[in-house]
C-alpha cells in the first residue's frame, strides 16, 4: 500500500486524534492552529484516503481483572503454507490472544496473551495451544510490568 503525504498541519491533526479521537472538531482546530472547516476537511480526506483504521476506546485491562501479559513463541514443526494458515485461523478465533505476528528467528510466531492470571493461562495453554496441530514447541515469557504502551504511531519522520 503507498503512503499518503502529510503537511504539518496535519500531521498535528494526526498527532492529536490518536491521543484523543474523541476531540471535537472545533478544539481540535484549536489545537493545531486552524479554523474548524479546514480541519473538518482534512480529517475526512485522511479517512478517505484509509489513514484511520478504526475508533475504539481502549479498557484498563486491570480493571477486567486481565493481569497477566504472556508473550508466547510457537514454533511449527512444518512452515507449510497449510500448516501456517491452520494455526493462524486457531489463534484468531482466541480473544487472549491480543496480537498475533509471523516471525523470523528460532519461533515461527509471537503471540501477546492478556489472561487473569497463572491457572487461566496454563489452562489457555493446554487446552487450546497445545491442541493446534503441528506445534513443535511453545515457550512463554511473563511480563512483570507494562513500562510502556501505546497505540500511538511514531509521526516525526514525516516532517518534511
Amino acid at each position: 500500500m503507498q503512503s499518503v503525504s502529510f503537511d504539518a498541519a496535519s500531521l498535528k491533526i494526526l498527532e492529536a486524534l490518536q491521543d484523543n479521537a474523541e476531540i471535537s472538531n472545533a478544539d481540535l482546530a484549536e489545537s493545531v492552529g486552524l479554523s474548524p472547516s479546514p480541519c473538518w476537511r482534512r480529517v475526512a480526506e485522511m479517512k478517505a484516503q484509509g489513514v484511520f483504521k478504526r475508533t475504539v476506546l481502549l479498557v484498563d485491562p486491570l480493571k477486567l481483572g486481565l493481569a497477566m501479559n504472556v508473550f508466547v513463541h510457537v514454533s511449527l514443526q512444518q512452515q507449510d503454507k497449510q500448516s501456517l494458515e491452520v494455526f493462524i485461523s486457531a489463534v484468531q478465533a482466541r480473544p487472549e490472544v491480543m496480537e498475533c505476528y509471523l516471525m523470523t528467528g528460532e519461533a515461527d510466531f509471537l503471540l501477546r496473551v492478556v489472561i487473569e492470571d497463572l491457572p487461566r493461562y496454563q489452562e489457555f495453554m493446554l487446552e487450546v495451544l497445545t491442541q493446534i496441530p503441528g506445534i513443535s514447541s511453545i515457550r512463554s515469557s511473563f511480563a512483570l510490568n507494562q513500562v510502556k504502551y501505546t497505540t500511538a504511531l511514531p509521526v516525526k519522520h514525516l516532517e518534511r
